[in-house]
């Protein structure tokens, strides 16, 4: 579930209400991840009031670096992390039980190139992050607010686009993904009107999956009943 909330301000600049692009759960934690959230938050978590980080002190290198917005149960992001050890990865994920979970794998597979926010994800690519320093920006499977009055709750819009660009370096790839052809033609529109990125489809619309981004049991299972997957990627030009 991703986890982002986009502020809109009335004309004297004040900020009305947040429209948020995820529901807070409660969600029961198990002992598994309630010790990976004691244990693993003291080795990988960061926190958003800590501001603009010098994420290669943060890792103690220089590496192409990825941001992960709302990486749910953090299976995609271990698997990842675990097969480019030469890269780093921050994943943001508001939803504690999941954050648990991450950290309970980080710690099991001993991996040391990746780093934790449990809050706002667009908060900390605004606050925590520098300008034009990610390789990649990835969003998969956000949720899809598939009633048209709940639209307007979509992370993918014109100021996110934005957002994304002036984080990611020239030639950083925002790559998304969903498994709802509504979601999927929206983020093709919004993202085709977005300045400064190009399309890296060949034909302008959805690439073939990547083999760098893992299938999930869910997809897996959603494959098997005729389901679709749509991934995109738009690099920065400009």
């Amino acid at each position: 579930m991703t986890d982002t909330q986009q502020p809109e301000l009335t004309e004297d600049g004040r900020q009305r209400r947040t429209i948020k692009s995820f529901v807070m759960r409660a969600g029961r934690m198990t002992e598994g991840q309630q010790r990976g959230l004691d244990k693993g938050w003291p080795l990988f978590g960061l926190e958003l009031e800590d501001g603009l980080r010098d994420f290669d002190q943060v890792f103690g290198r220089s590496a192409p670096r990825t941001f992960e917005i709302g990486f749910g149960m953090g299976h995609s992001t271990l698997e990842m992390a675990a097969a480019a050890p030469e890269q780093d990865f921050i994943g943001v994920e508001v939803h504690k039980p999941g954050v648990g979970a991450l950290l309970s794998g980080a710690m099991l597979q001993n991996l040391r190139n990746i780093r934790v926010y449990s809050c706002d994800a667009l908060e900390v690519l605004r606050d925590c992050v520098a300008d034009a320093s990610l390789d990649r920006v990835l969003l998969f499977f956000p949720d899809p607010w598939h009633k048209s009055r709940h639209h307007k709750r979509r992370i993918v819009q014109p100021a996110f686009a934005e957002l994304v660009r002036s984080k990611l370096k020239i030639g950083g790839v925002l790559h998304m993904a969903t498994d709802w052809e509504n979601y999927a033609e929206h983020m093709l529109e919004v993202m085709n009107a977005a300045p400064g990125y190009r399309n890296l489809a060949a034909d302008g619309t959805y690439v073939p999956r990547p083999e760098e981004r893992p299938v999930t049991k869910f997809e897996r299972r959603g494959e098997r009943l005729g389901h679709g997957v749509w991934d995109l990627k738009f690099q920065r030009q400009e």
